[in-house]
């Protein structure tokens, strides 16, 4: 292929980094420019390029030995793996430029004169010192009556407003920064998330719907997930926790002063805040600190057809998904009196009209809710499984634990930040 002069940053998001021998190394996800107080031409500084593990890295733009329509090549595969971090008078176009409110004072553009127009997309061209520079900015009038305006490519030295002052501004724009969170997991967003400067960071998750929000805040350390939640308004921060699974909404106000937690809790739905209460009754490390209250719970007259269903649920993990439970009713937790348990595997092997009381596993036992973190993972390794009952002495079921949670608490505590990944030999700083 031919390599390109003229790049929109925008366009590069997603698209594969290759070594110089073909091989892949990440995607792009964002471009660092340099924009100073002093008006000056913004240059391009590098891409920050997520790694195959999901580490973001920066890659300086004079690694890039061609940018092409499908593929962005480096010179060397020699590159620093350490995390991206944004240094004082760098800016993110993606994260921070894009949607920005600027001003236009083309002489040949009179209709954009004294209006808001906000910033698409910015072009960006190499020199012959191989250095790459903002040459020209895509701006579109701010929407009226439901309208889009028509996008306009000016210099870059007609636009007004692309200062460190300027994209300081409050209330920007965040509908494209979204549109690249689609379809991505709930990790990849919690990722990007935090790479993001605070100001866009906030603007993103108020943006951002209850049920998806909930879904991102729980990849994110439980500080982070704390301090991003003070940020919003108590009715949202109220609605958002009861959009997540109610054990880690339990974890997350655990770790908050016991007055703060409260002042949530009361504002929860109060079915919602009674089963987050009960999992805050138990110690972290226990059985019943780790469970999560909505485990698969059938009646016993309950067809093999509808448990399948049942455990079809997309919201499900597969850990969850691969046990349900046999109780009396009721059939909310605490429930009725504990029968026991069917495998997803015995489930497939059975006629549909067949009832789960027939095909009920009574043999595996329990785990009390008191249980230390150290018997759960024994249970869990003596058994081979990926989710386990708790029943309290009365034989009610008060939930399941699942792997996954497990893993949570046997985990460093900064174990979604630490990803290992070795340094290459000769590999230089981020920039």
């Amino acid at each position: 292929m031919v390599a390109v002069n003229r790049v929109y940053a925008a366009r590069l998001a997603g698209m594969v980094v290759l070594g110089p021998d073909g091989e892949s190394i990440g995607r792009v996800r964002d471009v660092v420019i340099s924009i100073s107080i002093v008006r000056q031409q913004p240059r391009v500084l590098g891409l920050v390029v997520e790694l195959l593990t999901r580490r973001r890295i920066f890659v300086p733009i004079l690694r890039v030995t061609a940018i092409e329509p499908g593929a962005v090549t480096l010179a060397t595969g020699s590159v620093s793996l350490r995390r991206f971090a944004q240094r004082p008078g760098e800016v993110l176009v993606l994260g921070q430029v894009i949607e920005t409110r600027v001003r236009v004072d083309d002489p040949d553009l009179p209709e954009l004169a004294g209006i808001d127009v906000v910033v698409v997309d910015l072009a960006i061209e190499p020199t012959r010192t191989r250095d790459w520079m903002v040459t020209k900015v895509a701006v579109r009038p701010q929407r009226r009556l439901g309208r889009r305006g028509n996008v306009h490519v000016v210099d870059w030295q007609h636009v007004q407003g692309l200062t460190p002052s300027g994209l300081a501004m409050p209330d920007q724009g965040v509908a494209q920064l979204l549109e690249q969170f689609a379809g991505q997991r709930p990790i990849e967003v919690a990722d990007a998330i935090r790479e993001l400067p605070p100001k866009r960071r906030y603007e993103v998750v108020n943006a951002l719907d209850d049920e998806r929000l909930a879904d991102v805040l729980q990849e994110l350390p439980e500080d982070e997930q704390a301090a991003l939640l003070r940020q919003l308004k108590t009715e949202r921060a109220a609605d958002v926790l009861e959009a997540m699974d109610p054990d880690d909404a339990a974890d997350l106000l655990g770790t908050m002063a016991p007055a703060d937690a409260e002042q949530f809790l009361r504002r929860m739905d109060p079915e919602d805040s009674e089963d987050v209460r009960r999992l805050l009754s138990h110690s972290p490390d226990t059985a019943g600190g780790l469970m999560t209250s909505e485990p698969v719970v059938l009646a016993p007259d309950t067809t093999v057809a509808e448990a399948l269903a049942r455990v079809r649920d997309p919201d499900l993990t597969p850990a969850l998904a691969s046990l349900v439970f046999v109780v009396r009713p009721p059939t909310a937790t605490p429930t009725g009196h504990y029968l026991g348990c069917v495998h997803l595997q015995r489930l497939l092997r059975e006629p549909p009209a067949a009832l789960v009381s027939g095909i009920v596993d009574t043999d595996l036992p329990t785990l009390k809710p008191e249980d230390s973190l150290g018997a759960v993972t024994r249970y869990f390794a003596a058994y081979n499984l990926v989710c386990g009952p708790v029943v309290d002495e009365q034989s009610h079921l008060l939930g399941a634990v699942s792997v996954d949670d497990l893993l949570d608490h046997l985990l460093p505590e900064d174990w979604r930040e630490r990803l290992d990944v070795p340094e290459l030999s000769g590999a230089e700083g981020a920039t």
